[in-house]
Protein backbone atom coordinates (compact mmCIF):
# COMPACT_ATOMS: atom_id res chain seq x y z
CA UNK A 1 0.00 0.00 0.00
CA UNK A 2 1.53 3.38 -0.97
CA UNK A 3 2.65 5.90 1.57
CA UNK A 4 0.28 8.79 2.27
CA UNK A 5 1.09 11.99 0.49
CA UNK A 6 0.85 15.39 2.22
CA UNK A 7 -2.22 17.44 1.42
CA UNK A 8 -1.46 20.16 -1.03
CA UNK A 9 -1.77 23.65 0.44
CA UNK A 10 -4.84 24.70 -1.49
CA UNK A 11 -6.78 21.62 -0.39
CA UNK A 12 -5.74 22.13 3.20
CA UNK A 13 -7.03 25.71 2.98
CA UNK A 14 -10.26 24.41 1.46
CA UNK A 15 -10.68 22.04 4.38
CA UNK A 16 -10.30 24.88 6.83
CA UNK A 17 -12.69 27.11 4.93
CA UNK A 18 -15.39 24.46 4.70
CA UNK A 19 -15.16 23.26 8.28
CA UNK A 20 -14.79 19.64 7.18
CA UNK A 21 -12.79 17.45 9.53
CA UNK A 22 -11.31 14.24 8.17
CA UNK A 23 -12.04 14.85 4.50
CA UNK A 24 -10.87 11.95 2.34
CA UNK A 25 -8.40 13.05 -0.28
CA UNK A 26 -5.94 11.36 -2.63
CA UNK A 27 -2.94 9.83 -0.91
CA UNK A 28 -4.71 8.91 2.34
CA UNK A 29 -4.05 5.19 2.09
CA UNK A 30 -1.48 4.51 4.81
CA UNK A 31 -2.45 3.72 8.39
CA UNK A 32 0.98 4.20 9.98
CA UNK A 33 3.62 1.55 10.42
CA UNK A 34 1.20 -1.34 9.96
CA UNK A 35 -0.85 -1.05 6.78
CA UNK A 36 -4.48 -2.17 7.03
CA UNK A 37 -6.57 -3.65 4.27
CA UNK A 38 -8.25 -0.66 2.68
CA UNK A 39 -10.35 0.27 -0.34
CA UNK A 40 -10.91 3.80 -1.67
CA UNK A 41 -13.71 4.69 -4.06
CA UNK A 42 -13.38 8.10 -5.71
CA UNK A 43 -16.52 9.38 -7.40
CA UNK A 44 -14.81 11.28 -10.19
CA UNK A 45 -16.48 9.20 -12.90
CA UNK A 46 -19.72 7.38 -13.64
CA UNK A 47 -18.21 3.99 -14.46
CA UNK A 48 -15.81 1.55 -12.84
CA UNK A 49 -15.85 3.20 -9.42
CA UNK A 50 -12.80 1.86 -7.60
CA UNK A 51 -12.13 -0.31 -10.64
CA UNK A 52 -15.37 -2.22 -10.02
CA UNK A 53 -18.25 -2.74 -12.45
CA UNK A 54 -20.72 0.14 -11.92
CA UNK A 55 -24.24 0.57 -13.28
CA UNK A 56 -25.84 4.00 -13.66
CA UNK A 57 -29.55 4.74 -13.29
CA UNK A 58 -31.27 8.09 -13.79
CA UNK A 59 -28.98 10.92 -14.78
CA UNK A 60 -26.30 11.58 -12.13
CA UNK A 61 -23.75 14.13 -13.28
CA UNK A 62 -20.15 15.05 -12.55
CA UNK A 63 -19.45 18.35 -10.82
CA UNK A 64 -16.39 20.15 -9.47
CA UNK A 65 -15.84 20.28 -5.72
CA UNK A 66 -13.09 21.69 -3.49
CA UNK A 67 -11.64 18.16 -3.46
CA UNK A 68 -11.93 17.23 -7.14
CA UNK A 69 -14.71 15.82 -9.28
CA UNK A 70 -17.79 14.45 -7.53
CA UNK A 71 -21.07 12.80 -8.53
CA UNK A 72 -24.26 14.83 -8.12
CA UNK A 73 -27.57 13.04 -7.45
CA UNK A 74 -30.94 14.73 -8.07
CA UNK A 75 -32.96 13.11 -5.26
CA UNK A 76 -35.47 11.69 -7.74
CA UNK A 77 -34.06 8.68 -9.60
CA UNK A 78 -30.26 9.02 -9.77
CA UNK A 79 -28.19 6.11 -8.47
CA UNK A 80 -25.04 4.07 -8.90
CA UNK A 81 -24.90 0.30 -8.28
CA UNK A 82 -21.43 -1.13 -7.66
CA UNK A 83 -20.69 -4.85 -7.76
CA UNK A 84 -18.65 -5.05 -4.57
CA UNK A 85 -19.03 -5.02 -0.77
CA UNK A 86 -15.64 -3.63 0.32
CA UNK A 87 -16.16 -4.45 4.01
CA UNK A 88 -17.05 -8.11 3.42
CA UNK A 89 -15.10 -10.27 5.86
CA UNK A 90 -14.06 -7.37 8.11
CA UNK A 91 -14.12 -8.18 11.84
CA UNK A 92 -13.49 -4.52 12.71
CA UNK A 93 -14.00 -1.62 10.32
CA UNK A 94 -14.04 2.05 9.44
CA UNK A 95 -16.50 3.23 6.77
CA UNK A 96 -15.90 6.87 5.78
CA UNK A 97 -17.36 9.17 3.15
CA UNK A 98 -17.11 12.77 2.00
CA UNK A 99 -20.46 14.09 0.78
CA UNK A 100 -22.61 17.21 0.40
CA UNK A 101 -26.31 16.91 1.28
CA UNK A 102 -28.42 19.48 -0.57
CA UNK A 103 -31.75 19.28 1.24
CA UNK A 104 -34.70 17.43 -0.26
CA UNK A 105 -37.01 14.88 1.32
CA UNK A 106 -36.81 13.90 4.99
CA UNK A 107 -35.43 10.35 4.67
CA UNK A 108 -32.56 9.67 2.27
CA UNK A 109 -30.43 6.52 2.07
CA UNK A 110 -27.32 7.57 0.19
CA UNK A 111 -24.88 4.69 0.79
CA UNK A 112 -25.88 1.04 1.13
CA UNK A 113 -23.52 -1.95 1.41
CA UNK A 114 -25.46 -5.21 1.18
CA UNK A 115 -24.49 -8.83 1.64
CA UNK A 116 -25.94 -11.08 -1.07
CA UNK A 117 -27.22 -14.53 -0.17
CA UNK A 118 -25.98 -17.56 -2.11
CA UNK A 119 -28.13 -18.66 -5.02
CA UNK A 120 -31.27 -20.45 -3.87
CA UNK A 121 -31.20 -18.91 -0.39
CA UNK A 122 -33.65 -16.25 0.96
CA UNK A 123 -32.46 -12.66 0.47
CA UNK A 124 -29.94 -11.51 3.08
CA UNK A 125 -30.86 -8.61 5.37
CA UNK A 126 -27.22 -8.09 6.40
CA UNK A 127 -26.00 -4.59 5.52
CA UNK A 128 -24.31 -1.28 6.36
CA UNK A 129 -26.10 2.01 5.73
CA UNK A 130 -25.50 5.71 5.71
CA UNK A 131 -28.72 7.72 5.69
CA UNK A 132 -29.64 11.31 6.49
CA UNK A 133 -32.75 12.97 7.81
CA UNK A 134 -33.39 16.46 6.43
CA UNK A 135 -35.09 19.10 8.57
CA UNK A 136 -35.60 22.30 6.55
CA UNK A 137 -32.05 23.40 5.67
CA UNK A 138 -30.27 21.06 8.08
CA UNK A 139 -29.66 17.33 8.40
CA UNK A 140 -28.64 14.68 10.89
CA UNK A 141 -26.89 11.36 10.37
CA UNK A 142 -28.34 7.85 10.54
CA UNK A 143 -25.64 5.14 10.61
CA UNK A 144 -26.85 1.55 10.72
CA UNK A 145 -25.59 -2.01 10.58
CA UNK A 146 -27.47 -5.29 10.67
CA UNK A 147 -26.53 -8.96 10.54
CA UNK A 148 -27.02 -12.26 12.38
CA UNK A 149 -27.48 -11.37 16.05
CA UNK A 150 -27.07 -7.61 15.66
CA UNK A 151 -29.25 -4.76 14.45
CA UNK A 152 -28.40 -1.24 15.57
CA UNK A 153 -28.98 2.35 14.49
CA UNK A 154 -26.87 5.33 15.59
CA UNK A 155 -29.12 8.36 15.06
CA UNK A 156 -29.15 11.62 17.01
CA UNK A 157 -31.78 14.17 15.83
CA UNK A 158 -30.40 16.89 18.11
CA UNK A 159 -27.07 16.90 16.21
CA UNK A 160 -27.96 18.99 13.17
CA UNK A 161 -25.63 20.14 10.39
CA UNK A 162 -26.11 22.61 7.50
CA UNK A 163 -27.12 21.45 4.04
CA UNK A 164 -25.20 22.69 1.01
CA UNK A 165 -21.79 22.12 2.63
CA UNK A 166 -19.27 19.29 2.41
CA UNK A 167 -19.10 16.97 5.40
CA UNK A 168 -17.10 13.92 6.40
CA UNK A 169 -18.96 11.03 8.06
CA UNK A 170 -17.71 7.77 9.51
CA UNK A 171 -18.91 4.67 11.27
CA UNK A 172 -16.48 2.35 13.07
CA UNK A 173 -16.43 -0.88 15.05
CA UNK A 174 -13.47 -1.81 17.26
CA UNK A 175 -14.56 -5.28 18.33
CA UNK A 176 -16.94 -4.00 21.01
CA UNK A 177 -18.25 -0.50 20.31
CA UNK A 178 -20.06 0.73 17.21
CA UNK A 179 -19.55 4.48 16.72
CA UNK A 180 -20.69 7.24 14.34
CA UNK A 181 -18.95 10.54 13.55
CA UNK A 182 -19.67 13.73 11.62
CA UNK A 183 -16.71 15.95 10.74
CA UNK A 184 -14.59 13.96 13.19
CA UNK A 185 -17.00 14.57 16.09
CA UNK A 186 -18.45 11.53 17.86
CA UNK A 187 -22.23 11.42 17.50
CA UNK A 188 -22.76 8.39 19.73
CA UNK A 189 -21.76 4.78 20.36
CA UNK A 190 -23.23 1.46 21.42
CA UNK A 191 -21.90 -2.04 22.09
CA UNK A 192 -22.83 -4.37 19.21
CA UNK A 193 -22.18 -8.14 18.82
CA UNK A 194 -21.02 -7.56 15.24
CA UNK A 195 -20.13 -10.45 12.94
CA UNK A 196 -18.37 -10.09 9.59
CA UNK A 197 -20.60 -9.68 6.55
CA UNK A 198 -20.38 -11.72 3.37
CA UNK A 199 -19.69 -10.61 -0.21
CA UNK A 200 -22.27 -8.43 -1.93
CA UNK A 201 -22.73 -5.10 -3.65
CA UNK A 202 -23.36 -1.41 -3.01
CA UNK A 203 -25.81 1.28 -4.01
CA UNK A 204 -24.98 4.98 -3.86
CA UNK A 205 -27.71 7.60 -4.17
CA UNK A 206 -30.58 5.40 -3.02
CA UNK A 207 -31.60 2.29 -1.11
CA UNK A 208 -30.80 -0.99 -2.83
CA UNK A 209 -34.48 -1.46 -3.73
CA UNK A 210 -34.59 1.98 -5.37
CA UNK A 211 -36.36 4.14 -2.79
CA UNK A 212 -35.25 6.99 -0.45
CA UNK A 213 -33.21 8.78 -3.13
CA UNK A 214 -30.43 11.19 -2.16
CA UNK A 215 -30.23 14.85 -3.17
CA UNK A 216 -26.61 16.01 -3.08
CA UNK A 217 -23.10 14.99 -4.08
CA UNK A 218 -20.61 12.28 -3.11
CA UNK A 219 -16.87 12.73 -3.60
CA UNK A 220 -15.18 9.74 -2.01
CA UNK A 221 -15.54 6.76 0.32
CA UNK A 222 -12.89 4.81 2.18
CA UNK A 223 -13.29 1.35 3.71
CA UNK A 224 -10.73 0.02 6.20
CA UNK A 225 -10.66 -3.40 7.86
CA UNK A 226 -9.73 -1.82 11.19
CA UNK A 227 -11.27 0.67 13.61
CA UNK A 228 -9.55 4.02 13.18
CA UNK A 229 -9.70 6.86 15.70
CA UNK A 230 -10.82 10.25 14.32
CA UNK A 231 -7.26 11.58 14.09
CA UNK A 232 -6.55 8.83 11.55
CA UNK A 233 -9.55 9.44 9.34
CA UNK A 234 -7.24 11.51 7.15
CA UNK A 235 -3.61 12.60 6.91
CA UNK A 236 -3.40 16.30 7.82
Amino acid sequence: MPNALPLDRRRLMALGASGVAGAILPGCATMGATAQRQTVWTFDRLSDIGGVATSVEGDPTLIDSPYGRAVLFDGVDDALFIDNHPLAGAETFTFEALFRPDGGTFEQRWFHLAEEAPAGQPPSQTRFLFEIRVVQDRWYLDAFTRGPGYNHTLIFPERLYPCGQWHHVAQTFDGVMYRAYVDGVLQGEHAVPFKPQGPGRASVGCRMNRVNYFKGAVRQARFTHAALPPERFTRR
